[in-house]
């Protein structure tokens, strides 16, 4: 019979993280501190209005764009937090979770041998979506020693002739990098002199722990226009179930990421976008006080850390840690490996967000202090024996 596979789809590896969670799904007393999902449940004045949508019988399709109240809301919400104004009749699309908004954007803008830079470790996504949109993934290798920031220099070195898009992933996953707007400016230029597009995931924009907060880079001068920011409901809100997330980008591209949508999609799912409407109006103070909960489970870790002696760059965003483990001498996969056999502890291995994250683990930290507390005490004790084996 002939192959019935594209050969593209064979050739895209499935995520790196899968594998452990497979493995502690077999095991009862396993701790898990490997998903990056909330452990609040979605706050009820939400979950409310979900469900009050539904008593009302508001189970129809929405417009392919999503309901017009919700996108009015995203709009007044963005230009209140972020100072990024996009119009909500044009430019604003609600998709099914921010990783949606990703794909359509790459495929509304790629043709095949269209470069785009994606600098790592990052989330799972970007390499493969790019590839199944045609384009060409080009990586950047960012350095702990620069806290996982993109620079200047080594954006110029990615850039071809053939770039067309740079993904600019921060609050990052796995590392829980920032950029802040000193950052992002030079960033700005070189994107703006060499005319290549972004893609700025925004979508832990909330979960920042500086005092300035999250700058979109969409919100620099002369950056809105070629710029598609992607955000949701699901990190901040705790709402990863409902899968509800958003696209904004200049009306152009817009409109056809809204003609993929379209054929593939019809809508987001029409419930959880009368609950954003009630997340975006009334939800910053579940925001903070979650932000407040995570800003807590991060300092603890870095603390525990640093009695153990283990190197970890303090994340200010997001809710992971990014440790190093290069002392002992072996992969991050065959860590992560020995640590769910011996101590039941479950992490992901740096590789599985692109191979400079060997030598480092990403930690989650959207789990209760006491879980943590249990889980470190695990983690203290495999590698106490790992070093009186290299002693």
């Amino acid at each position: 019979m002939r192959n019935p596979l594209s050969k593209t789809i064979q050739e895209i590896k499935p995520s790196g993280i899968r594998k452990f969670f497979d493995i502690v799904s077999e095991m009862p007393h396993a701790i898990s501190l490997g998903v990056g999902e909330p452990d609040f449940d979605t706050p009820w004045h939400i979950r409310e209005e979900g469900i009050y949508s539904l008593e009302k019988g508001k189970t129809f399709y929405t417009s392919n764009s999503g309901l017009m109240e919700l996108r009015e809301e995203i709009q007044k919400w963005y230009a209140r937090k972020y100072d990024v104004h996009y119009d909500a009749k044009k430019e604003i699309l609600l998709t099914v979770g921010g990783s949606e908004g990703i794909d359509v954007a790459l495929r509304a803008m790629l043709d095949p041998g269209d470069e785009v830079i994606v600098p790592q470790p990052c989330y799972v996504s970007y390499v493969p979506c790019v590839e199944l949109a045609g384009g060409v993934p080009v990586t950047i290798d960012l350095k702990n020693e620069n806290e996982f920031r993109l620079t200047l220099d080594e954006l110029k070195a990615a850039i071809t002739e053939k770039t067309k898009i740079l993904v600019l992933p921060y609050p990052g996953n796995p590392t829980g990098a920032i950029m802040t707007r000193e950052d992002l400016i030079p960033i700005a230029e070189i994107c703006k002199e060499r005319d290549i597009y972004v893609i700025s995931d925004e979508i832990y924009s909330e979960l920042t722990y500086t005092d300035e907060g999250h700058c979109s880079i969409a919100s620099l001068p002369g950056m809105k226009e070629r710029t598609i920011v992607i955000n949701g409901f699901s990190k901040a809100y705790a709402m990863t179930g409902w899968r509800l997330g958003y696209a904004m980008a200049p009306q152009v591209i817009a409109e056809q990421m809204t003609k993929i949508h379209q054929f593939a999609i019809m809508c987001a799912p029409t419930t959880s976008q009368y609950a954003a409407i009630a997340a975006l109006r009334e939800g910053d103070k579940d925001v903070e006080r979650m932000r407040e909960s995570y800003d807590q489970r991060r300092h603890f870790l870095l603390r525990t850390f640093e009695e153990m002696g283990l190197p970890c760059f303090e994340p200010r965003g997001a809710f992971y840690v990014f440790p190093c483990i290069k002392e002992f001498g072996i992969s991050s996969d065959d860590f992560a490996t020995q640590l769910l056999k011996t101590k039941e502890l479950a992490v992901v291995p740096g590789t599985a967000f692109g191979d400079c994250g060997e030598g480092f683990l990403r930690i989650s930290y959207a789990y209760s202090i006491d879980e943590l507390r249990e889980a470190m005490e695990r983690f203290g004790e495999f590698i106490r024996e790992l070093r009186e084996k290299k002693a």
